[in-house]
């Protein structure tokens, strides 16, 4: 029975060392790592993804993650270029490129990318003024990555991105700032007041300008018209007389000297009507009555 007992024991400690055996020689690697397998102490590359098969107490293997990555550096105090102290964090992106080196290069890529950043950030602060260093944080962004960028890069590791979170300038400059900024405000209001003040004026300068000249135009053509008309107006009574005129003259043309008689006599008659009328004869009457006597004789023979 006791035979029976230990065999089982025996068989039951062979499948759980299969088993221990098993769980440590395979391993499943995803897509995003990578295992960097050091044999007897010797690296021997990265492996995976997919299924590994390690050897137990021989092959030793370390995960890396080949996911772009994102840390904090926490609030780091600066001091700029003209000796203002100031609080900046940020955050820097990075990505594992070579597993291997990652690995073999630096014990905490990690921590030491940290401490690379805190002091190159002190070191690009160092050399910029404070309004530079609020106004151009794109260009300390660039910096900090070009600068640690060029250590990591020994380690395996692609610094992506840094960006700057919060800059907190001194108290004093924060108070300068308020004020600049509402002295700002407050010139561009007035100026913004004059702008429109002077458009205004200009607008109703060009549009009073501009209905002066309608109402001159409005004028001249005025007396143009009345000057045409009066024109038109005078060639039509010219033309008028000049009918009347030449109607006459043709009329003119027609009367004879014994017309001329009888139209004398005609007058002579209606003045006599009156008895205060004095008769005035002219010189050319008895010319006419001549020659009215004559025609007369000449018309009787």
């Amino acid at each position: 029975m006791d035979a029976i007992v230990t065999v089982w024991c025996l068989v039951g400690f062979v499948v759980l060392a299969v088993f221990a055996f098993l769980f440590s020689a395979i391993k499943i690697v995803p897509e995003y790592q990578r295992l960097v397998v050091f044999r007897l102490g010797r690296s021997i590359g990265a492996r995976g993804p997919g299924i590994m098969i390690l050897i137990p107490f021989v092959d030793r293997a370390v995960r890396v993650d080949l996911r772009e990555q994102v840390r904090e550096i926490p609030v780091q105090t600066s001091i700029t270029l003209d000796n203002a102290p100031i609080s900046i964090d940020f955050l820097w992106y990075y990505k594992v490129f070579d597993p291997v080196q990652s690995v073999l290069q630096v014990g905490s890529f990690e921590m030491a990318a940290q401490g690379i950043a805190t002091t190159t950030l002190r070191s690009v602060i160092g050399g910029i003024l404070l309004d530079d260093v609020l106004s151009q944080r794109e260009k300390i962004n660039q910096s900090l990555r070009a600068r640690l960028d060029e250590v990591t890069e020994r380690w395996g590791v692609k610094v992506t991105n840094v960006e700057i979170r919060e800059i907190i300038p001194p108290r004093e400059v924060q108070e300068a700032m308020n004020r600049q900024l509402s002295a700002e405000r407050n010139r561009r209001a007035v100026v913004t007041e004059s702008t429109g003040t002077r458009e205004a004026a200009i607008n109703v300068a060009d549009g009073d300008r501009q209905a002066t000249i309608l109402r001159a135009e409005g004028d001249k053509q005025s007396a143009i018209l009345r000057a045409e008309g009066e024109r038109q107006a005078q060639l039509l009574r010219a033309e008028g007389y000049a009918s009347a005129l030449q109607a006459i003259f043709g009329v003119a043309n027609t009367i004879d000297s014994k017309t001329m008689t009888l139209q004398y006599f005609e007058t002579l008659k209606t003045m006599s009507a009156n008895p205060a009328t004095k008769y005035i004869f002219p010189m050319e009457f008895t010319s006419l009555l001549d020659s009215f006597i004559r025609d007369r004789k000449d018309a009787a023979e």
